[in-house]
């Protein structure tokens, strides 16, 4: 039973139907055309897909999008891009004053452990390095 509901249905889209414009004043057919209901829906379709694609275009490719709410100038946005490098860099300046202030309150106070290097250092000589 659900194949001859298929094919009714597709028969019925396959079905040719005839659109006729006519001159109302001499009822002269004008333009005549023969269509289905697929023709139809595939020609709306591709339609509105083409309308799409060429609003989404004009918006992408040219200054139209700078009207869009949220997306800014393109002089605030390298703003932007310029503040956020300066904060990076100040934080990084921050976090390693910090270290250096930690260090030098453990070093002041003798809380801190101190690690001693005891690996030797190898001098070469002088005239080892001069030949």
């Amino acid at each position: 039973m659900a194949t001859g509901e298929f094919n009714n249905s597709l028969n019925r889209l396959r079905n040719s139907y005839r659109l006729v414009v006519l001159n109302d004043d001499t009822y002269e057919e004008v333009v005549t055309f023969r269509l289905s209901r697929l023709s139809v829906y595939i020609g709306l379709s591709t339609i509105f897909v083409l309308l799409i694609g060429l609003t989404i275009a004009l918006i992408a490719f040219t200054p139209l999008k700078y009207y869009i709410p949220g997306y800014g100038t393109r002089e605030s946005r390298t703003a932007l891009q310029v503040l956020k490098l300066r904060t990076d860099s100040l934080e990084r300046a921050i976090r390693y004053r910090d270290q250096y202030l930690d260090g030098v309150k453990k070093a002041l106070s003798g809380s801190g452990t101190v690690v001693l290097d005891t690996t030797s250092l190898e001098v070469p000589n002088k005239e080892a390095s001069i030949d």
